[in-house]
């Protein structure tokens, strides 16, 4: 009888959970059999080898970069708008995603990095055709990769390092008269 679908999710929620937390070398299959509350069979089942339940996580991460840009490209106030207030964590899937698969790129995980490459260049490319050059789609990114990053800040207890209301409107406005095309 095959096992319910579900028990494979909950599996790599447990994975994921412990790459953020505690990054992957505490990662074990053992640990992550715990954390999911099964036993090690019960996760060998759904993956046979720790590499196997890593691919599955950046599987995950592609399949929620394939969602986002596709949001992106759909957005009302554009790609650009989207992209710079979607910079702010909001421990989504994605946000959770991005974050394991880092820890998983830090660790020497070829294939992490590659997808966390593949990102930025799916969001450049959705980007792109609405700045006027190529330093101007830097200028987005560089913004986006400050606002994720001073997010992680403020998650640590440093006040105000992420913009928020009237701040961040009117930094998502200065990027967008900065980069506009002429």
């Amino acid at each position: 009888m095959a096992r319910p679908p579900h028990a494979r999710e909950r599996v790599l929620d447990a994975f994921e959970a412990l790459l953020i937390a505690e990054g992957e070398r505490v990662a074990t299959l053992d640990a992550t059999a715990k954390r999911a509350g099964v036993s090690k069979g019960g996760l060998l089942y759904h993956f046979a080898t720790k590499e196997e339940l890593a691919n599955a996580m950046i599987a995950r991460l592609d399949a929620l970069l394939t969602e986002d840009v596709a949001q992106m490209r759909a957005a009302p106030e554009g790609p650009i708008v989207y992209f710079l207030r979607t910079s702010v964590l909001h421990n989504d899937p994605l946000d959770r995603a991005i974050v394991a698969v880092s820890r998983l790129a830090q660790g020497d995980h070829t294939y992490a990095r590659d997808i966390l490459h593949s990102a930025r260049a799916r969001w450049a490319e959705c980007i792109r055709p609405h700045v006027r050059d190529e330093a101007s789609l830097d200028l987005v990114l560089l913004v986006s990769d400050g606002l994720y990053f001073n997010n992680v800040l403020d998650l640590n207890s440093l006040q105000n390092a992420v913009p928020r209301g009237a701040q961040l409107d009117a930094l998502v406005e200065l990027v967008l008269r900065s980069t506009a095309p002429e």
